[in-house]
């Protein structure tokens, strides 16, 4: 991805989020010239960082646990929608970019993705024609996307007709829980999608078979793992059913589910799969890399338990992203108001979560936070933290802050700077959401 050099030679100034106010514009690959350091109050709050350890440890981790299940992954790319941090992923060996939209396709093609897989159906008259002349134009660009009905394969049929490419357009047979999102809800819908694509040969091509475990709950956890590895198994058995019929184009079979927390169920039940072919398990975490401090660490601490293996690969994932702030206020003796807000933070899936403290000129390092603290509410530009009335918490000092879901924080922040363990901004990434 040699186009990434176009990202670290944009001009930035103090219009980005982040930056100090009154700085001269510089090209962004020399940020880490600057000697700005978080913790030196060299940069206004609230402020986004990447600790460059944790990236480091979590790619290897995954690469870890690649090798260890047989596996191949393709990132979920609309987590960070950061392509210094797909070409990190697939520096680290990921097979191809999982995208969602038209948009992030795009995005991923200028920069030089030559894998992708569309986590989606692909529809649309601008979508189709868009894919369909990257696919004339680079005969080495490769693109999956999904269909889980007859009359989304006829329209990619008709449209691959119209618009020949030399190649077929590989898709992925989707199936779907009741009540979930997309999908084919039973196998017989599923094989009657499948036999359209095989007709519409050689215009498109059958490669696997896909579906999305990460929305299924269940009223415990132990219940939820099990309707996951039953869903999986339904996949399975949609890929045998197929691979029976002499449905699949020919080449190894792609058998994909794709969330952030179950990853080793899927690599599970896939492996048990019955195909008759070779095959490819493709996991598409896109969380992994920056991990969160709450539901990914809680659904990772789920996985260990699930799978001793994984103990083996050492310590486990570890939170990369965190959000800094100032006291603004301490109005009452058990409150704080902070200077990061909905702007700056997710909050779909939980409130930031405190982690350090730091008081300028009188720490040596960050604290980390006792029982009793706690974010309650998230305004636009506010956040709302209960303390104990004992807390030394005060105006002026700084707190980091993880979060619950880190892909609804990245789209929050156009830049984010990569820092060391002492806080010193090394590099930035560029986001395009």
């Amino acid at each position: 991805m040699a186009q990434i050099a176009e990202i670290e030679n944009l001009i930035v100034d103090d219009l980005v989020k982040g930056m100090p106010g009154g700085v001269d514009p510089f090209p962004l690959r020399e940020v880490g010239a600057k000697g700005w350091n978080i913790l030196a109050e060299d940069l206004p709050l609230p402020v986004a960082v990447l600790k460059r350890s944790a990236l480091f440890h979590n790619g290897r981790w995954m690469a870890d646990f690649l090798k260890l299940s047989g596996a191949v992954i393709a990132p979920h790319g609309k987590t960070t929608m950061s392509p210094q941090l797909f070409d990190r992923q697939l520096a680290d060996g990921a097979w191809a970019i999982t995208l969602a939209t038209v948009h992030q396709i795009q995005v991923a093609r200028h920069f030089g993705v030559d894998r992708i897989v569309l986590a989606n159906q692909l529809v649309g008259r601008q979508a189709i024609r868009y894919v369909l002349d990257e696919l004339a134009r680079d005969p080495g660009f490769e693109f999956y996307c999904l269909v889980d009905s007859v009359d989304g394969v006829e329209i990619l049929a008709r449209a691959a007709r119209a618009h020949p490419v030399a190649r077929p357009l590989n898709v992925l047979l989707e199936g779907g829980t009741f009540g979930g999102r997309t999908g084919c809800r039973d196998q017989a819908t599923a094989l009657e999608v499948a036999r359209a694509v095989a007709a519409a040969a050689p215009d498109l091509a059958l490669r696997g078979v896909e579906g999305f475990e990460g929305l299924i709950h269940g009223k415990t956890d132990a219940e939820q793992d099990q309707m996951v590895s039953e869903f999986v198994a339904f996949l399975a058995g949609i890929a045998g059913a197929c691979a029976r019929e002499g449905l699949f184009a020919d080449g190894p079979v792609l058998l994909s589910a794709g969330g952030s927390a179950f990853y080793d169920l899927v690599v599970d039940g896939f492996g048990r799969a019955e195909i008759g072919r070779e095959t490819i398990l493709l996991t598409r975490s896109g969380c992994y890399l920056t991990h969160d401090s709450a539901l990914y660490k809680d659904f990772f601490a789920r996985l260990e338990t699930r799978t001793p293996a994984v103990a083996q690969l050492g310590e486990g994932l570890k939170p990369a992203l965190q959000l800094w702030a100032y006291v603004q206020s301490r109005p009452e003796a058990e409150k704080t108001v902070l200077t990061l807000g909905r702007r700056d933070a997710s909050f779909d899936a939980g409130p930031p979560v405190p982690e350090l403290w730091f008081r300028p000129g009188t720490h040596a390092r960050p604290t980390p936070f006792g029982d009793g603290c706690k974010v309650t509410e998230l305004n636009d530009q506010h956040t709302h933290m209960t303390v104990p009335a004992e807390s030394p918490l005060a105006v002026g000092d700084m707190v980091a802050f993880g979060v619950s879901h880190p892909c609804t924080t990245f789209d929050k922040w156009q830049y984010m700077f990569i820092v060391d363990d002492n806080y010193r901004v090394v590099s930035a990434i560029r986001t395009f959401f």
